[in-house]
């Protein structure tokens, strides 16, 4: 696994904690992911202390899921893991961006590549992206509490 810091100059200056800058307990962090090979975004989540720790210890993406209120390791059911190649932070040390080796294909629980799978172009919507797999297949009838992105 290849974990690589990338600290701006100014953060650079600062004394580095080597972990974000989580100011509570309870503090979230959003969280960006994206494939490591072709920088497309795949997802936006959030993390907790504890979720940064499991993401460090297993070197597989785990979130804090907001909707369900715990953890939660990116393809624990779907088995659609995101191995972790690289982290890196913002100047504020507030902001993750994760770039992830997507495993199965797809990071939305719809079965798209990207949750980013909507383009908005003359005051609509419209599906862009192409289903990877079917989620009815990978979760069963109730996808909206499966799998799916805090």
């Amino acid at each position: 696994m290849l974990v690589i810091w990338y600290l701006s100059p100014e953060v650079r200056a600062r004394p580095v904690t080597n972990t974000p800058n989580f100011k509570t307990a309870e503090a979230l962090l959003p969280v960006v992911a994206q494939d490591a090979t072709s920088g497309q975004v795949l997802m936006l989540a959030y993390m907790n202390r504890a979720a940064w720790e499991q993401t460090l210890a297993s070197g597989e993406a785990v979130y804090f899921s907001r909707s369900r209120n715990r953890l939660w390791k990116k393809g624990e059911q779907s088995g659609h893991v995101q191995r972790v190649k690289e982290i890196y932070l913002d100047c504020d040390e507030d902001t993750i961006l994760l770039k992830v080796e997507q495993v199965g294909g797809a990071a939305c629980h719809e079965g798209y590549q990207s949750c980013f799978f909507r383009q908005w172009d003359a005051g609509e919507l419209h599906v862009v992206g192409t289903r990877v797999f079917d989620p009815k297949q990978v979760y069963g009838s109730s996808t909206s509490s499966q799998e799916k992105s805090p």
